[in-house]
């Protein structure tokens, strides 16, 4: 594991965090950004930086991806300096970025057709799980290539679930991610509810958290809720995208298309940027 050179892209508000505890593990790390001022807090907590993916692939045995969706993944991939612009066979590529179970069968074959082994590990988790290595890695892997990788995911992670091949791990990410949103939803409908009939949000939190309905987001996300202040954990619009990712996939349950639209509307009404709790702002004018 120590010999492993691991390579990451992506130095956003989970690939920052992510990449810095690998070097504080005692990792060997290489990074590469587009923006390069991204890179200059890596750097100075121990790591060097590629001029190119390219680059990156040759100077690592193993290169992770964390980028923000599909398109971004793919061109760092086949561009003309991407990842599989030149040989590297026995090299790994785990991309952890959310992105369709499509693309990540296709990313599969086309590392395939370059001997290159490719991991499909999205994660569950916001930047403080991120900043203290406790996400929850989805892992789609051949079972060889999930136990070289295995330890890596130790640092990242409290748990790193095996979930099939290729394109399984995505298509988790989704289903979790919609669950994400349902509760979301629900939470902000509750709270709003509840004070437009004299419960103030104070108590409808606490008589939340403290029975059976509550959970992990609802108690994460009541001081957003109480402070009305949505600085991103997880962007809106993130997860605007993986609702979409997930119709697209084939999800049409009675619940995904009402929760489609809400968080849209929502990010057309400039809150995209913002935590995805900033969804009861859109409701609260409703």
């Amino acid at each position: 594991m120590n010999r492993l050179k691991i390579g990451w892209i992506g130095l956003g508000n989970m690939g920052n965090p992510m990449a810095k505890n690998l070097l504080k593990a005692g990792l060997e790390v290489t990074v590469f950004n587009r923006t390069k001022d991204k890179e200059k807090d890596l750097i100075s907590a121990g790591a060097t930086s590629a001029a190119t993916p390219e680059a990156l692939l040759q100077a690592c045995d193993v290169v992770i991806t964390m980028l923000s969706n599909d398109e971004a993944v793919k061109e760092v991939f086949e561009s003309e300096q991407g990842l599989l612009s030149k040989d590297n066979p026995g090299k790994i590529i785990i991309n952890m970025s959310t992105v369709s179970p499509e693309t990540s069968r296709y990313l599969a074959t086309i590392c395939s057709k370059k001997q290159v082994h490719f991991i499909d590990a999205p994660v569950s988790g916001s930047v403080k799980p991120a900043q203290e290595g406790s996400l929850v890695i989805l892992v789609g892997a051949n079972n060889a290539d999930y136990e070289i990788v295995k330890p890596i995911f130790e640092i990242l992670g409290k748990v790193a679930i095996h979930v099939g091949e290729a394109g399984v791990a995505s298509a988790a990410k989704l289903a979790i991610n919609y669950l994400l949103g349902l509760n979301l939803q629900g939470l902000a409908e509750t709270v709003l509810f509840a004070e437009k009939n004299g419960v103030s949000k104070e108590d409808m939190l606490n008589i939340i958290n403290q029975g059976a309905c509550g959970n992990g987001i609802t108690a994460i996300k009541a001081p957003a809720i109480l402070n009305d202040s949505y600085a991103a954990a997880f962007a809106l619009k993130h997860l605007v995208k993986d609702l979409r990712l997930a119709k697209e996939a084939g999800l049409d349950s009675p619940l995904i298309h009402p929760l489609y639209d809400s968080f849209v509307l929502a990010q057309e009404e400039g809150l995209g940027d913002q935590d995805v709790m900033a969804i009861i702002s859109s409701l609260k004018n409703k």
